[in-house]
């Protein structure tokens, strides 16, 4: 096999490394990247040391583990800045969160999940908060269970297929259940959680489309489930969707053409 330093297949591992980092703990040392990616120690310490040299990682001289660097924070800064989704969303989410006082988010879907590309922090003394850039499955919280209810009937097929992961008591794992579950947000246009991804957080979610009806996101409003009641949820769906409309058509898209409405093929 090549080692680090040439070839695709090099290439592949220094992105594996990397982002085991989005997704596991904030430090990893040699060993577990090691175990996790089924590589030597010496190959990933080759990979650390080459990487913590352009500033991408960064060594803890205590723990001997490495966290990410302020170069990967300065790409991830800029490639925020060039999301078009993210610009045409910010102002429409500062709107809503003035509006309801709580926090209004941005995600996306990536490969076997989603992430948060924005927030804005709600006015409430006690606020819920997420974490940018980390993946979460796409079954757990309404801002997934959205973009879900939009997917192609293939890719939602594989989502429902692969396994739903319990991250907390609430979260759908019976994918029959699921199934009609999203049938009912594509028919509403938005969807809720309580405690589905967060055990003590409530939100309600809509998604964004583009100009052929895709599903680009998804914005929610989300808060502790005290205050995020059934009826609270009910009363911002219809608000949150219209938001999220005026997204996709800021964008070019059209929410009233989504790929369910077009007649498009739909499982379920």
């Amino acid at each position: 096999m090549a080692e680090p330093g040439g070839g695709t297949e090099s290439t592949s591992r220094v992105a594996d490394v990397l982002l085991l980092f989005v997704e596991g703990p904030s430090t990893l040392g040699v060993t577990r990247i090691a175990r996790e990616l089924g590589l030597s120690k010496a190959v990933v310490h080759r990979i650390l040391q080459s990487l913590a040299g352009r500033d991408m990682v960064v060594l803890d001289p205590v723990s001997r583990e490495y966290r990410l660097g302020p170069s990967v924070a300065a790409l991830g800064a800029r490639a925020l800045r060039e999301s078009d989704l993210r610009s045409a969303a910010l102002p429409l989410l500062r709107r809503l969160r003035d509006e309801t006082r709580e926090t209004a988010t941005l995600s996306t879907p990536v490969p076997h999940g989603r992430v948060y590309l924005d927030q804005v922090v709600g006015l409430h003394e006690i606020k819920m908060t997420v974490e940018l850039g980390r993946r979460f499955p796409l079954h757990a919280g309404s801002s997934g269970k959205c973009m879900l209810a939009h997917l192609d009937a293939e890719h939602r097929d594989e989502v429902l297929a692969a396994g739903l992961e319990s991250l907390t008591p609430h979260t759908p794992v019976d994918p029959v259940a699921l199934r009609s579950e999203l049938d009912g947000i594509a028919a509403r246009g938005w969807a809720v959680s309580a405690g589905e991804r967060q055990a003590d957080a409530g939100s309600v979610a809509a998604p964004v489309f583009d100009v052929g009806g895709d599903v680009l996101g998804a914005i929610s409003v989300c808060g502790p489930r005290y205050r995020m009641t059934d009826a609270v949820a009910t009363e911002l769906g219809p608000r949150v969707v219209a938001v999220a409309g005026q997204i996709s058509r800021r964008l070019g898209g059209d929410p009233g053409r989504t790929p369910v409405s077009a007649g498009r093929t739909d499982a379920g």
